[in-house]
């Protein structure tokens, strides 16, 4: 089975979005390939960010919101919704200043891929790997994941919202 497939197969099952966001970590780790995975929600009305998803849950565990920034990669990113590639560890520092973990990690490259749906940014996919790792070919691979990514943030806004319910009926 493809890890496309797989994917689609994951996404019908129990278990999500965790399991989704699993089965999109395989196809990206297969189609574009990266050490750090992690998927991060936005809130389209406040720009707040949260992590919900990292392969390197020690490093890099999955977090609270917090507020949004107004940096030229949010700008990019957030804003033009374009794509961010840095493939040196200087050119991530420049934007990132967790950047001694990153490369302690073993990561000197970066794709932020922004997600949409109806109109708003609700997430992006960040894959880390080795310096000069991400070609064009890979970058176009990365930004194919759009729109699985897409169903893994709404499902992760369909549980919170579900969360939600239940908490306001307590």
């Amino acid at each position: 089975m493809t890890p496309f497939a797989a994917f689609t197969k994951t996404i019908a099952g129990q278990g999500q979005p965790m399991a989704a966001m699993q089965a999109l970590e395989h196809l990206a780790l297969n189609s574009v390939g990266a050490k750090l995975f992690t998927l991060t929600t936005v809130e389209p009305g406040t720009g707040e960010a949260a992590r919900v998803y990292s392969n390197m849950p020690d490093a890099y565990p999955v977090s609270g919101r917090k507020p949004a920034d107004f940096s030229d990669w949010s700008r990019q990113v957030l804003g033009e919704r374009r794509t961010f590639v840095a493939n040196t560890i200087e050119d991530i520092a420049a934007v990132f200043p967790d950047h001694p973990l990153i490369k302690s990690l073993g990561c000197e490259s970066v794709i932020n891929v922004p997600v949409e749906v109806n109109g708003a940014v609700v997430g992006t996919v960040n894959l880390l790997h080795r310096a000069g790792f991400y070609t064009s070919d890979k970058v176009a691979a990365a930004e194919s994941l759009k729109l699985p990514a897409a169903l893994c943030f709404l499902l992760c806004a369909a549980q919170s919202a579900a969360q939600s319910t239940e908490i306001a009926h307590v």
